[in-house]
């Protein structure tokens, strides 16, 4: 029974429900060393990378990331760190609070192209690709989605054609993370025996990316269309264990889980950026924190904060027990990314006209935010997942 003499604390405005208080010291040094490797290497140029539409130097920041250990963290063994789920979702949740696509360019990295090879590759692939993606040596990306297969990958048209004992693959895969500057693609594609995953270095002739310009989110990303024509590959090229769509789908589902955490740090970003700003702008003679309706709005925002960290943590904690289905990662990105595009939108209005300059990072959060809601899986998507579960039926067809 509590004591009624003692007098709880006034809640933290940076983490209303204490929600960091449930992690353990290990957690609490990943968070703290990709925090502050965030605030010193990231946080001072995302809004001119941003603006330029790309990221200048990738290899060094692939090293970087690879020197700070973030890089295929949750994988076991081949130079992998073998972290918890939790503490990885929290490097998630503090590179996107700097920007989404920073997270970005880790989780493809760790989550698709190497947890793909570390699921599904042979001991050969594994020994030759993961020590080096982990040190950032080698930049990989994860070819999935086609142009006119999103939601539906079952439908690509990518082939992988026998020929002797050789592959030939041929078709286009579109919106890849990295694929300008990958090292190593894992590209899926279909094969008379189901879908299977191959491990494509991308100076292999008849492998071609094209950079995607002209975006309007994700901007501090590089983005790409992957080409093959008569692309040939050795037989040990393929994922031995890769088979059928399942095997692609299981990788997209690690990397929704450190979306579950990125977007929370999206909108903690947007929250603290409100409260800082509405305790110094004045108008009418006095901060417009002090507003009512201002205060409803940061009131809001914080409830939502807090929902999608919470959100977050529990999802974490049931991952690192093995008790994590991917209906839960479908609930935390379908609640956690509209929770995270509230607090943007409110954010970004409550910054009147500032709001809309790369001088505060609200508007381009809130434009990040579009892509992270329609990339690993559509809020639609999602939804039907979780109406399946709760229901028993499938609406998908």
């Amino acid at each position: 029974m509590s004591d009624p003499r003692h007098k709880a604390a006034a809640p933290d405005p940076y983490d209303f429900l204490a929600v960091d208080s449930e992690l353990s010291d290990t957690e609490r040094d990943v968070r703290d060393a990709v925090r502050g490797f965030a605030s010193r290497e990231l946080l001072p140029h995302v809004a001119d990378w941003f603006e330029a539409g790309t990221l200048p130097d990738p290899r060094g920041l692939a090293k970087a990331f690879g020197d700070l250990g973030v890089l295929g963290m949750h994988l076991e063994g081949y130079s992998c760190g073998g972290s918890s789920a939790v503490a990885y979702g929290l490097a998630c949740r503090e590179l996107e609070a700097v920007d989404s696509g920073l997270r970005s360019f880790v989780s493809v990295q760790g989550s698709l192209a190497m947890a793909a090879i570390h699921k599904f590759g042979s001991e050969e692939q594994k020994n030759e690709w993961l020590p080096r993606m982990a040190a950032g040596d080698a930049i990989g990306c994860f070819g999935l989605t086609e142009p006119d297969s999103g939601s539906d990958p079952g439908s690509m048209r990518t082939r992988a054609r026998k020929d002797g004992s050789d592959w030939v693959l041929d078709g286009t895969k579109m919106w890849i993370t990295n694929g300008s500057v990958a090292d190593v693609a894992v590209v899926w594609a279909a094969t008379d025996e189901g879908i299977r995953g191959f491990v494509v270095p991308t100076d292999t002739p008849g492998f071609t990316a094209n950079v995607v310009h002209k975006k309007l989110s994700l901007r501090a990303s590089i983005t790409s269309e992957l080409v093959l024509e008569g692309m040939r590959l050795p037989e040990d090229a393929v994922l031995p264990s890769s088979k059928g769509l399942g095997s692609p789908l299981s990788c997209l589902n690690e990397a929704r889980y450190g979306i579950v955490w990125g977007v929370a740090g999206a909108a903690r970003a947007c929250y603290e950026a409100a409260r800082e700003y509405s305790l110094t702008r004045e108008q009418f003679g006095s901060p417009i924190g002090g507003f009512q309706l201002t205060q409803r709005k940061l009131a809001d925002m914080v409830v939502d904060v807090n929902h999608a960290g919470m959100t977050a943590l529990r999802i974490g904690r049931l991952k690192d027990r093995g008790e994590c289905h991917h209906n839960h990662v479908s609930f935390g990105k379908f609640a956690n990314v509209a929770a995270a595009q509230r607090v943007a939108s409110v954010s970004r209005g409550l910054h009147g006209a500032n709001g809309i300059t790369l001088e505060y990072p609200v508007m381009r959060h809130m434009v990040n935010l579009e892509t992270v809601a329609t990339y690993e899986g559509t809020e639609d998507i999602h939804a039907l997942s979780i109406g399946q579960a709760v229901t028993g039926i499938s609406a998908f067809r």
